[in-house]
């Protein structure tokens, strides 16, 4: 029993699961530290000032983070230490031109309105270098599916954080300006730890290659296009509310919004056992595998958030009380909560969509898809602030992207094999009542009357 347990412990799938358990969990700790030590308004500048820095590194991490694992898992020693030579060469180029960029802003602040704004120009630069080492090692680490090492890293990194944040509230010191500079702590620390540990791998930075960098660079530009259109849906909505509803209106619809993390959890879990079942199907040419498969993962997650979606719409309240504390109870955190739970449901069709398209090599779809949710997101983000004045018009246009995405990819895949959309949910039903009975079963062998 100890054997099979330690196994399951060091398998790679328990270890990215459980990961990605842990991190979610730790940023809602985080949030929720967060929310009772800075006011409302402070709480929505500091959203602002850290949307704004992750968009913003989206550039390094989405040219970067696929473009290296494509390369360099499975080569040989040397070409993998030539990738990532080449790598460091590239994140380098991209930190330096983007702090470059930056500089000028910082004669010019005087004249930027928006204290979140004034936070970012301020302090990116330094957040940029000081996080670079430590980018390049998760990199390296997912390349070599150290899925152990990767969760070490960032639980020195998120953990460092809310210590220095404790700290700060204990001292009674907490402010914006002393929460950035935790922020900017811990980025250093977990650096420090990464290359303590040797796992930034700066060394290969002379073994780096011109027809390699070539390659990564090519590859990084087609893939940052997509990940840089998905993340502006939320920093938009970012923007939208801060620019017509004010740094209070944000605070709330980002706790609101925080919450939904506990969908993503199995989105991305349901996602990282599905994808090489599809692939698979796909490689054996076997079309309505293709689509057996990803209607049963859909209907399957849509059938488990269902009534995760009718509690949360139920109990909101609770959970907001929990991460935001007592000063967001009564305001509209728990409807915005309840709102994007409702339109939750429509979440597995669109990734189950999205990722059967990629494998069945149709990414361009994907990314005009993309583009035309992100066109529709600001437009109805815009529409909903002028008719309802609050941030219910925000929650309510989520659907908007979430319907044009959903609607694409299955006109796309019904080219590819046809499927009615309902039949989606009719196989998961029956999924769900099969795996019940074969649970019931075997409850009943273990504890036979």
């Amino acid at each position: 029993m100890l054997s099979k347990i330690l196994a399951l412990i060091k398998n790679k799938h328990f270890l990215s699961l459980s990961g990605n358990i842990i991190m979610s969990g730790l940023g809602m700790l985080t949030l929720a530290i967060m929310y009772r030590a800075l006011t409302l308004k402070e709480m929505g500048i500091w959203g602002l000032f850290q949307g704004t820095i992750l968009f913003v590194d989206t550039f390094r991490s989405g040219f970067l983070t696929t473009a290296f694992i494509k390369f360099y898992s499975g080569t040989s020693k040397e070409r993998a230490t030539e990738i990532i030579g080449s790598t460091w060469f590239i994140a380098l180029g991209i930190t330096l031109t983007l702090i470059l960029l930056n500089l000028p802003m910082l004669f010019f602040l005087g004249f930027v309105a928006d204290v979140g704004y004034v936070m970012f120009f301020k302090y990116f630069g330094l957040t940029y270098i000081l996080s670079l080492p430590w980018f390049v090692a998760t990199c390296v680490l997912q390349g070599d599916q150290r899925f152990d090492r990767l969760l070490y890293v960032r639980l020195v990194n998120q953990g460092s954080y809310i210590i220095f944040v404790l700290t700060l509230i204990i001292m009674g010191k907490a402010s914006l300006v002393t929460v950035v500079y935790a922020f900017l702590l811990s980025h250093t620390v977990t650096s420090l730890y990464t290359i303590f540990k040797g796992w930034t791998r700066f060394g290969a930075f002379k073994f780096r290659a011109k027809a390699t960098i070539s390659e990564i660079f090519h590859f990084g530009k087609m893939s940052v296009g997509t990940t840089l259109s998905s993340n502006m849906f939320r920093y938009s909505d970012t923007t939208i509310i801060n620019a017509m509803l004010g740094p209070s209106a944000l605070a709330i619809y980002n706790l609101g919004q925080s919450l939904m993390q506990l969908v993503e959890i199995p989105l991305r879990s349901f996602a990282a056992t599905g994808m090489p079942s599809l692939a698979a199907a796909y490689n054996q040419n076997s079309r309505s595998e293709v689509i057996y498969i990803m209607k049963k993962y859909i209907g399957l997650l849509t059938v488990i958030l269902t009534p995760a979606a009718v509690v949360a719409v139920i109990l909101a309240d609770v959970p907001i009380y929990l991460m935001g504390g007592g000063k967001y109870v009564g305001t509209e955190a728990a409807n915005v909560f309840r709102l994007l739970m409702t339109f939750a449901l429509l979440f597995p069709a669109d990734r189950f969509f999205a990722l059967t398209l990629d494998v069945i090599h149709k990414p361009n779809i994907n990314f005009y898809k993309v583009l035309v949710m992100l066109a529709g997101n600001i437009i109805f983000d815009i529409v909903g602030v002028l008719v309802f004045h609050n941030i219910y018009g925000i929650a309510l246009a989520t659907i908007v992207p979430t319907f044009i995405g959903v609607t694409i990819g299955y006109n796309a895949l019904k080219r590819y094999h046809y499927f009615s959309f309902p039949s989606v949910f009719t196989l998961g039903i029956s999924e769900a009542k099969m795996y019940i009975a074969q649970m019931r079963d075997k409850m009943r062998k273990k504890n036979p009357a």
